[in-house]
């Protein structure tokens, strides 16, 4: 009987080097049934397989990108029907806050060993219902995901992408110096062609809330529990999407990171710091970047990029 539903993407990133690991892993233990797609398109008919041996946990293994495109497909091509298995992520890509989020972390190998097992015994108390955010920008189908990052944030990570990985460095030296070109660029004001550009003005509309119009360090639209440094959003029982905006002045940049670094970011107010939920949120600028669970799109003047939680979904808590 399958236990362990596990969708691999080969050729993300982090699989290249633990692809051999986990398949020899699914070869020792009967209870996971594994499926590997070369591209995102074979998602679709990866899930309508999946379907038919009904497991009790669905596994994804892959980048950003294909995490993002299997929530989507999840959500919106109803291969599950009414009651999909709950999802967990194991720990791959560049970010893992999807990953982190659920208590998944180090070795992928151990975190599927943890899913595991979870699956052979009584699940109840591992399953959290998780929001989605529906990113729509003008297509006919909308994109899902569970983090956003805008203004500042989207610029930082696309330096990062494009500017830092390149060079073939560890990822968390990578981020290091990233953050520190963000630090001289946002706080000491420096400008240059090797540091990330000053953020865009973008407009951010909640509905019934009004508008917040301006430049922005960080921009954040999550449903994860979770925000950066460990501050939580909310947790159980709060509703809506959590925006999280931080003004482009180095005052209000060190207060948030001072208040996140303590835990406190949801406590306290600070200015210069907007925190808020919403149902519905539209952010529009002048080919201002987004960034959702590491797919870029862009907010322009007269064409908003409209967020919108979904219904919750099941997925699969791995700490206790």
């Amino acid at each position: 009987m399958v236990s362990v539903a596990l969708l691999s993407n080969p050729r993300s990133t982090g699989n290249r080097a633990m692809l051999p690991r986990i398949r020899s892993f699914c070869a020792q233990h009967g209870e996971i049934f594994h499926y590997e797609v070369e591209s995102i398109d074979q998602i679709s008919a990866a899930f309508r397989t999946i379907a038919r041996v009904q497991p009790k946990v669905l596994v994804i293994n892959g980048g950003d990108g294909t995490v993002q495109a299997a929530l989507t497909e999840l959500h919106l091509g109803g291969h599950f029907g009414d009651s999909p298995p709950p999802v967990a992520v194991l720990p791959n890509g560049k970010t893992n806050l999807i990953a982190l989020d659920l208590g998944a972390k180090g070795d992928a190998i151990v975190a599927l060993e943890r899913v595991l097992e979870i699956a052979r015994g009584d699940m109840t108390d591992h399953i959290v219902p998780r929001e989605l955010i529906a990113l729509s920008d003008g297509g006919v189908r909308p994109v899902l995901g569970m983090f956003l990052g805008g203004a500042g944030l989207a610029d930082s990570i696309l330096f990062c992408r494009n500017k830092i990985y390149p060079l073939g460095l560890p990822n968390g030296f990578s981020h290091v110096l990233t953050a520190l070109a963000v630090f001289m660029s946002l706080i000491f004001g420096i400008r240059a062609a090797f540091l990330p550009p000053r953020p865009s003005q973008v407009r951010v509309s909640l509905i019934r809330q009004g508008q917040i119009e301006g430049r922005f360090a960080l921009l954040i639209v999550t449903t994860l529990h979770k925000l950066l440094l460990g501050s939580k959003t909310g947790g159980a029982g709060a509703s809506g999407l959590q925006l999280m905006m931080v003004e482009q002045r180095p005052l209000s940049l060190l207060r948030a990171m001072v208040a996140a670094a303590f835990g406190r970011l949801d406590r306290q107010a600070l200015d210069g710091v907007h925190l808020q939920r919403g149902d519905e949120i539209r952010i529009e600028g002048d080919r201002s970047s987004v960034i959702l669970d590491g797919e870029l799109f862009q907010a322009n003047k007269g064409r908003p990029i409209v967020l919108k939680q979904t219904p919750p979904m099941p997925f699969l808590r791995l700490a206790a």
